[in-house]
């Protein structure tokens, strides 16, 4: 295992609407590293789950890698496991997410950075889970420093969380302005405003998940527990279809690959590392 420099590698960068945006990059010492983005889903933050155990892992790959919380998560820079601005959680759309994901790629690519000679700015790998993943797609697409995409569990549409919801809740959520979405873990009421909704039919074409799919030309290696109750293994195979030369890795296992929060124990769960192995062996060949 390598020495991991885990020292001053936390940063705040300025993400949509000028909120504040928590970073942190995993690396061994020496010469400049490939990049690995993590972008996490929704209602979740980068340290969810001892994210750290991840990190070491592709750290010790020969990655930096590079996990952040979204500007509109719900978390704070001095509380990035907690959801304490639910005003914030109810402005959060694709779109905010999109740029917030753009200005993470922007710092990387700044001879400014404090680790710019640590990252190779030239060589960017993206992960994208759940809600993520969909961000993930579609920012491969406009993007062309991300040169290798993996997803995990990734989303096939842009109607998280209300793609089942029924015409009568949709109707009154437009007239209430408000919705409320249930945090099984936390039990928190987390508001999802109107906005989310009408951010989706405003940017209908730049959102089309299958339709970005079908324009990625990088190479993506595209992960999905076959037991997935949250995201069904269905979402893989449409997102496979669009894109037929992605290479599609199913899963025995559930939406997180075995993982939950919080993960205290030193060892990640098998699923998990069924995962990572793919991961790296896939980067390594497409950052190569």
């Amino acid at each position: 295992m390598q020495d991991v420099n885990t020292k001053n590698n936390t940063f705040i960068i300025t993400g949509s609407t000028r909120r504040p945006m928590l970073l942190d990059v995993t690396y061994a010492p020496g010469e400049k590293r490939p990049v690995i983005v993590y972008a996490h889903g929704f209602n979740g933050f980068k340290d969810w789950g001892n994210f750290d155990l991840i990190a070491r892992r592709f750290a010790d790959a020969g990655f930096a890698f590079l996990k952040f919380n979204f500007s509109h998560n719900g978390t704070s820079p001095d509380h990035p496991e907690d959801f304490v601005d639910l005003e914030a959680f109810g402005q959060n759309n694709y779109t905010k997410q999109l740029d917030d994901l753009g200005s993470v790629l922007d710092w990387i690519s700044d001879g400014k950075n404090p680790l710019a000679d640590a990252l190779d700015a030239d060589r960017i790998g993206l992960i994208g889970h759940s809600m993520g993943g969909g961000i993930a797609i579609i920012k491969t697409t406009e993007d062309k420093r991300i040169k290798a995409l993996v997803t995990w569990a990734a989303i096939a549409q842009c109607k998280t969380p209300w793609g089942n919801w029924p015409s009568d809740r949709i109707a009154n959520w437009k007239a209430t302005r408000v919705d409320y979405y249930v945090n099984g873990r936390t039990h928190q009421h987390m508001p999802l405003n109107y906005q989310l909704y009408e951010d989706y039919q405003s940017n209908a074409e730049r959102l089309n998940i299958p339709a970005a799919a079908q324009r990625i030309a990088v190479p993506w290696q595209l992960c999905h527990g076959t037991e997935d109750t949250t995201v069904s293994f269905d979402s893989a195979m449409a997102l496979h279809a669009a894109n037929p030369d992605a290479e599609l890795v199913p899963v025995a296992s559930d939406h997180v690959f075995g993982r939950r929060h919080p993960w205290t124990e030193d060892m990640l769960p098998e699923p998990m590392q069924e995962v990572l192995a793919k991961n790296t062996i896939f980067f390594s060949r497409s950052l190569s």
